[in-house]
C-alpha cells in the first residue's frame, strides 16, 4: 500500500509543477502581450483559497493538484465591456497569440533546462559503463570483459544510463553503433556492434540484453547464499562460500554458474567444485541435478541462491560545477527532446512499439521510483516528463497548443481566421485523437501490470 500511495504522491507531485509552470508560461506572455488574465489556478476544482491582484486576475489555489489553468480574456466565451476589448485575447495581432500559445511548451523546456542544472550540480548516482560480460554480438564484435564504454555513435557515455539509452535507441533503428571504448589496459579502440542483425520483434524494453552486452554491475559476486534442503549442494557448499571454479573453469559472476552446472551435468558423472571458505581454498566434488522444466525443456542445477540481494552500490557519478552544468543542461534538454520526438516517430513509421507509449500508471511507478533513488534522479525525471510535456502539447492536434497554433499558423498564410465549422470540426477530431492516445496509454499500462 505504501508503494501505491508513494506513486500516487510523487506523481502529483511532478504533475502539479509541471502543468503549474506550464500555464505560467501563458500567464506572463499574455500580460505582456497586454491581455488581461481573469484567473490564474494552481489545481482544479473548488477553490481552497483565492485572492485578487492589483492587476485584476484572481489567483487560485483550488483543490485538485492535478495541474492548472490560465482563463484569458475572449469575446468567444462571453460578453467583453467595450472598454476592455482591447484586452481580450482574440482581439491581439496573431503573432501575439502565437507567442501566447507557444509559451507554455516554452517554459516546459526552460524548466527542463534548470531542473537538469540542478541534477547535474547535485550529482547523479549511476553506475559505470563498463562491460561485465559479452556474448552473442557484444563478443562478436569484440568487446571485452572491463573495457569503458567512452561513447556511442559519438554520443558521450559518462554512466550506463547514457550507454543503455544510446544503444536502444540504435537497436530500434536496426543500424551498426559503433562504440569507443577504454580497454582495462588502458588502450583505446573501436568497436562496431551489428544492431542490425538483432532477430525480429525482440523485445525493445531489454534491447541491450539482445546483444549479449551485460553492465560490470549487473554481475552479482559468486557467493553461495541460501542451501536448498535435498539438493545437489546441500551438505557439501555452505552459506558465504565464493565459488572460483566449475569442473576446472574460472567462475567470475553469479551468473557463470549455471551455464557451467548445465555443461557438467550433460558430461555426466560428478564434477569439482572450488570455493573459497574462511581463506581457505577446498575443491568439492557435485553431482548436478537434472530437473524437467513446464514447457518440456530440461535444465541442470546446483541448488544454491545468490547471498546478494540487493542492487550493488553506485560507482559512478554524473556531476559538473555550476558553470559547466549551464551548457550541460542545455545540451542534455536538446538530446532528451530529440529521443523524443524520434521515439515519437519511430512509433508512426511502424519502427518501433506503441507498447513504448506509457500512461498514468506507469508515470506513477516511475516517479515513485525515481524519488526513492534521490533528489538527483526526480529532478533527472521531473526533467524528461517536462521535455514530454512540451513536446506532447506542441503536437498539431486540436485542443492541444499545437492545434491552436496550428490555426493561428493558417490564419498568417491566407490572411484571416479559419471558420467556426472548420475550427469545430478540428476541435472534435483533436478530441477523438486525444482518447485514443489516452486509451492506448492505459491499455499499455494494464498490460505491463498483468505481465
Amino acid at each position: 500500500m505504501s508503494t501505491i500511495i508513494g506513486s500516487l504522491w510523487w506523481m502529483l507531485v511532478a504533475l502539479g509543477v509541471l502543468v503549474t509552470f506550464h500555464e505560467f508560461g501563458h500567464f506572463w506572455v499574455a500580460r505582456r502581450c497586454g491581455v488581461k488574465v481573469q484567473r490564474f489556478s494552481v489545481g482544479f476544482g473548488r477553490a481552497l483559497w483565492s485572492r485578487h491582484g492589483k492587476d485584476g486576475t484572481e489567483y487560485v489555489i483550488a483543490a485538485l493538484p492535478l495541474g492548472g489553468y490560465v482563463k484569458m480574456l475572449d469575446e468567444r466565451e462571453g460578453d467583453v465591456p467595450e472598454a476592455e476589448l482591447d484586452r481580450a485575447f482574440n482581439r491581439k495581432p496573431v503573432l501575439a497569440r502565437i507567442a501566447i500559445v507557444a509559451a507554455g511548451p516554452v517554459a516546459n523546456l526552460l524548466l527542463a533546462v534548470v531542473l537538469l542544472w540542478a541534477m547535474l550540480v547535485i550529482g547523479r548516482p549511476d553506475y559505470a559503463a563498463v562491460v561485465g560480460k559479452a556474448d552473442g554480438l557484444a563478443a562478436q564484435a569484440g568487446l571485452q570483459v572491463g573495457d569503458a564504454i567512452q561513447s556511442i555513435d559519438g554520443r558521450a557515455t559518462p554512466t550506463w544510463s547514457e550507454a543503455a539509452l544510446a544503444l536502444t535507441v540504435a537497436a530500434m533503428d536496426r543500424k551498426p553503433a559503433t562504440l569507443a571504448v577504454r580497454h582495462a589496459d588502458g588502450g583505446e579502440a573501436t568497436r562496431i556492434l551489428a544492431l542490425d542483425r538483432l532477430p525480429a520483434g525482440f523485445d525493445e524494453q531489454r534491447a541491450v540484453e539482445a546483444t549479449g552486452l551485460i553492465p560490470r554491475y549487473r554481475l552479482l559476486p559468486p557467493v553461495a547464499g541460501s542451501i536448498q534442503e535435498g539438493s545437489p549442494a546441500w551438505g557439501v557448499l555452505a552459506e558465504g562460500d565464493r565459488i572460483t571454479a566449475i569442473d576446472a573453469h574460472p567462475v567470475a559472476s553469479f551468473e557463470d554458474i549455471a551455464p557451467l552446472i548445465h555443461a557438467l551435468g550433460k558430461r555426466g558423472g560428478p564434477g569439482m567444485i572450488e570455493v573459497e571458505r574462511d581463506n581457505e581454498r577446498l575443491a568439492l566434488e557435485v553431482v548436478p541435478q537434472k530437473l524437467n522444466n513446464p514447457d518440456g525443456s530440461s535444465s541442470w542445477r546446483l541448488g544454491i541462491g545468490n547471498a546478494f540481494t540487493q542492487a550493488p552500490a553506485h560507482d559512478a557519478v554524473l556531476r559538473y560545477g555550476p558553470l559547466a552544468a549551464v551548457p550541460a543542461a542545455v545540451g542534455e534538454t536538446w538530446q532528451l527532446a530529440r529521443d523524443s520526438l524520434g521515439m515519437l516517430w519511430r512509433m508512426v513509421n511502424g519502427s518501433a512499439s506503441v507498447r513504448n507509449v506509457s500512461g498514468p500508471i506507469t508515470i506513477a511507478q516511475y516517479a515513485n521510483a525515481s524519488a526513492q533513488m534521490g533528489p538527483a534522479w526526480f529532478l533527472n525525471f521531473l526533467a524528461l516528463l517536462s521535455v514530454s510535456l512540451a513536446i506532447i502539447n506542441l503536437m498539431p492536434i486540436p485542443v492541444l497548443d499545437g492545434g491552436h497554433l496550428l490555426y493561428y499558423l493558417i490564419e498568417l498564410a491566407i490572411g484571416r481566421p479559419l471558420g467556426e465549422r472548420a475550427m469545430v470540426a478540428g476541435q472534435y477530431l483533436g478530441l477523438a485523437l486525444l482518447a485514443g492516445l489516452m486509451g492506448l496509454a492505459f491499455y499499455n499500462d494494464i498490460l505491463h501490470l498483468v505481465s
